[in-house]
């Protein structure tokens, strides 16, 4: 009995801070969103699902986000097997590659892509000269630009999961398989790809949410043009001062993100039971 009451003491604390910071803000939102002049309504949902900007805002939101997770993997894997598999030093370099972006604002690195993607900025004259775009073309205010933003912000997140499976990995697996005939791509699509599934998993969780639910870079990079779900919800905040509907907006992200965890939970337990 005495060792229940001190569990519970030592839970307390931590179950009081999740509700206080999290549950009672989320209640309030998901209140707030069905708040109506007479009563509570559905109305403002109705209004989302019912018009096609904001559908469209809701699908670019859901499309960019997977582009953003797709090419993190395409980056982040490779990176992180080399990484894990060089020397002691050299592999300190390159997680101080990756890890030294994260030690900088959000802002200022994307206030570095502002220069880099305006109209006189290096890529977009180095895209002009190439002769893919048009003599005034410019990368920012595009989605190219908020993909390439934030593959830059989250792409950290993707390389240090990946890595902490990796170097997990017994090399003398891949040993085996090359002794078997295995070729190196051979190798790494059969033994390592499926060791490391985990690590890849939990980078796509971390960088889809983050990407989804992110306000900074693609507001300023993408501009008032380019408008994700993160960007839309502060505009219905602060320019029409509608926050039921805003509200409204953050419970479909809310559940949207919601839903993508419910596949990884899934997959999560069902490791751990294998």
């Amino acid at each position: 009995m005495n060792t229940r009451l001190e569990d519970s003491a030592l839970v307390l604390p931590g179950l009081l801070l999740v509700a206080f910071a999290f549950l009672l803000p989320i209640a309030q939102m998901i209140g707030l969103s069905v708040q109506g002049e007479t009563g509570p309504t559905l109305a403002h949902f109705t209004r989302f699902l019912g018009d096609p900007y904001h559908l469209g805002v809701l699908w670019r939101t859901v499309r960019l986000s997977l582009l953003i997770t797709l090419i993190c993997v395409a980056i982040g894997f490779p990176y992180a097997y080399i990484a894990a598999r060089v020397g002691p030093r050299l592999r300190l370099w390159l997680v101080l590659i990756v890890v030294l972006p994260l030690m900088t604002s959000v802002v200022v690195r994307t206030f570095g892509w502002m220069v880099l993607l305006s109209r006189n900025g290096l890529v977009s004259e180095a895209v002009r000269e190439l002769g893919l775009g048009r003599r005034n073309y410019q990368v920012m205010q595009t989605e190219a630009a908020i993909v390439i933003g934030m593959v830059q912000v989250l792409l950290p997140f993707m390389t240090l999961s990946i890595l902490g499976v990796i170097t997990k990995i017994d090399a003398r697996l891949e040993e085996a398989a090359r002794t078997m005939g295995a070729s190196f791509l051979g190798t790494l699509r059969t033994v390592v790809l499926p060791l490391a599934m985990p690590g890849i998993v939990a980078g796509s969780l971390l960088v889809f949410t983050l990407s989804a639910s992110s306000f900074v870079t693609p507001n300023l990079l993408g501009g008032a043009r380019i408008q994700m779900l993160a960007s839309s919800i502060y505009r219905s905040m602060t320019q029409t001062l509608d926050w039921p509907f805003a509200a409204a907006q953050a419970v479909i992200l809310f559940v949207g993100v919601f839903l993508v965890l419910i596949p990884y939970v899934r997959v999560a337990s069902g490791g751990d039971r294998g």
